[in-house]
Formats: C-alpha cells, sequence, structure tokens
C-alpha cells in the first residue's frame, strides 16, 4: 500500500464551516477513484492548512490519479499550491474491525 499526503494552505479569513462546506461538496468524487483504498480530510486546529491523506493500492495508482490538471483544480478550489509528501504502507491497523491489514 502507498500513501500520499497532499497539504494546502487555507486563505486568510476563511471560516471552518466554509472548509467543511468545501470538503463536503468534493468528497463524493473520490468514491469511484481506481486504486484509492481510503481518504481522509484534515483540518489544522489553527485553521491555517488542510491536509488530504490517501491510502492507495500502489504508487502507480496514485500517480495515475494525480495529474497535473488535478493538481491544477485543487490549487484553485484552495488558492494555493499543494505540497505531496509519499509513504510506503506496510500495515494499516483497522481499530474498529479489529484487523490488521498488510499490503500482501
Amino acid at each position: 500500500m502507498f500513501t500520499v499526503m497532499w497539504t494546502f494552505p487555507v486563505p486568510a479569513g476563511t471560516s471552518r464551516a466554509s472548509i467543511e462546506g468545501l470538503i463536503a461538496a468534493s468528497a463524493h468524487t473520490y468514491l469511484a477513484i481506481p486504486g484509492l483504498i481510503r481518504k481522509y480530510y484534515a483540518i489544522a486546529r489553527d485553521g491555517r492548512t488542510l491536509s488530504g491523506i490517501y491510502l492507495w493500492e500502489s504508487q502507480e495508482a496514485a500517480d495515475a490519479f494525480y495529474t497535473p490538471a488535478w493538481v491544477q483544480l485543487v490549487t484553485e478550489r484552495w488558492q494555493g499550491a499543494p505540497q505531496r509528501q509519499d509513504w510506503d504502507t506496510p500495515m494499516v491497523v483497522e481499530c474498529r474491525a479489529g484487523q490488521l491489514v498488510t499490503a500482501a
């Protein structure tokens, strides 16, 4: 498995309600992405940054999704260029399901 975190600056003066509204308006678009296992939205406590954390089946699936057009779309949506961080994800602990999930 492979994890990508995109971090976005939130424009000054943007309310938390506005951030949550933008999240709600776009979240459904991630439901049928090939290779995407899970996506988290995270808002910094101070409201100045937003992160999208994506768990993928593979780096290839992630790279196929993150096209220049996608980067441009989210840059325009959040009015600032995002930063990408990549991680290999050898294990996921699913506490509620009582499962350990590995890449194999």
